[in-house]
């Protein structure tokens, strides 16, 4: 079964995901708030910049074959 990058990393589900887990391990690790927040807005913002980039390529794609 072949896994289409892609498709996963530009979706927003994906993303939650990882923030959730991410948030999880670091609550169980015992880390602070301050640095649970910091974590969450990195990913957050990594989920976003890779969605947008995948979008923009998508659409100058499309923009060609026409």
């Amino acid at each position: 079964m072949k896994i289409d990058w892609k498709r996963k990393l530009s979706s927003r589900k994906f993303w939650a995901m990882v923030v959730a887990v991410g948030t999880s391990v670091l609550a169980a690790a015992g880390a602070s708030d301050d640095t649970t927040v910091k974590v969450t807005g990195i990913i957050s913002a990594v989920g976003a910049c890779v969605v947008y980039m995948l979008a923009e390529a998508y659409t100058d794609g499309s923009n060609k074959s026409e």
